[in-house]
């Protein structure tokens, strides 16, 4: 397993939030990994593992995930908070510049803070999202995110993601959906499986807090290099919205990622090869 440290720290309001920090002495560059709405830091840690020799990696567990602290508000489960935190992060480790990697929602966070401090990324690697985000993606995820019921044992958990999931992995053998599930439950006080996130984030999936539709945010990062990961069934990021990301920045690069829906684990070979080779590309001046 690939050496990360804990870091905790604490957001402008208070909450104490926590990052897996893959420290490297001389990195080429500095990647900071933000995961989709009900997933955490260790969604990246294959990722993480396969880049640990080039760069130092920050994988971030968002407020009311994994580790950070739950929040007794849940209207600040939202991007433009996230977006804070995340700056604060950056502030808190010293950090000047990174490449964004983002994960559904963490690729929204990515553009925000991009189009907003666009000073502070070197890139952007957006994973299964995009300025248009399909209704009908969004419909699926409301259907059970806060709303799934209590397990007793890890087959149980394995069986629970399996059912909210297998539409995005259909080719997952049964070790694949219980090491999925010892990534998004964690075990409580008398070892039951319990999912690692505050079922309150289902606050964000309001329409009114939802943002559909950000062809303006998009338009004020596209100076900035970036790359499009898309799942080749996806229904939360479509190729009609690829392609129109393509016109309006043609130096995009895009790949897709065959047999998977929304989002890509980036543990596939094309995604890893896609991801590396935007790096390596990258001017690091």
């Amino acid at each position: 397993m690939t050496h990360y440290d804990d870091f905790y720290y604490n957001s402008t309001d208070g909450l104490r939030l926590y990052a897996r920090d893959y420290p490297h002495s001389a990195p080429r560059a500095t990647v900071l990994c933000m995961h989709g709405l009900s997933r955490n830091s260790a969604d990246f840690a294959t990722l993480c593992a396969g880049l640990h020799d080039d760069y130092r990696l920050i994988s971030v567990d968002q407020r009311g995930r994994g580790l950070s602290a739950y929040d007794s508000d849940p209207s600040n489960y939202n991007p433009l908070v996230y977006v804070r935190d995340m700056l604060t992060l950056l502030d808190h480790l010293g950090i000047d510049r990174v490449v964004a990697i983002g994960t559904s929602m963490g690729g929204v966070i990515s553009m925000l803070m991009a189009a907003t401090a666009p000073q502070r990324f070197r890139g952007v690697v957006l994973n299964d999202i995009g300025p248009v985000i399909d209704p009908a993606g969004l419909d699926r995820i409301r259907s059970y995110v806060g709303q799934l019921p209590a397990v007793a044992t890890w087959q149980e958990a394995a069986v629970q993601v399996r059912a909210t999931n297998a539409i995005a992995f259909p080719d997952y053998g049964d070790d694949d959906w219980l090491a999925f599930a010892r990534n998004v439950y964690r075990e409580n006080a008398v070892g039951v499986p319990v999912l690692a996130h505050d079922p309150a984030i289902a606050q964000s999936l309001k329409p009114t807090q939802v943002p559909v539709d950000m062809w303006p945010t998009f338009d004020a990062m596209t100076s900035l290099p970036l790359l499009v990961i898309r799942g080749a069934t996806s229904d939360i990021l479509s190729r009609e919205c690829v392609a129109e990301m393509r016109r309006r920045k043609p130096d995009l690069t895009a790949v897709e990622v065959s047999n998977r829906g929304h989002a890509p684990m980036l543990d596939e070979a094309v995604a890893v090869a896609a991801i590396r080779h935007f790096l390596g590309d990258l001017k690091m001046a």
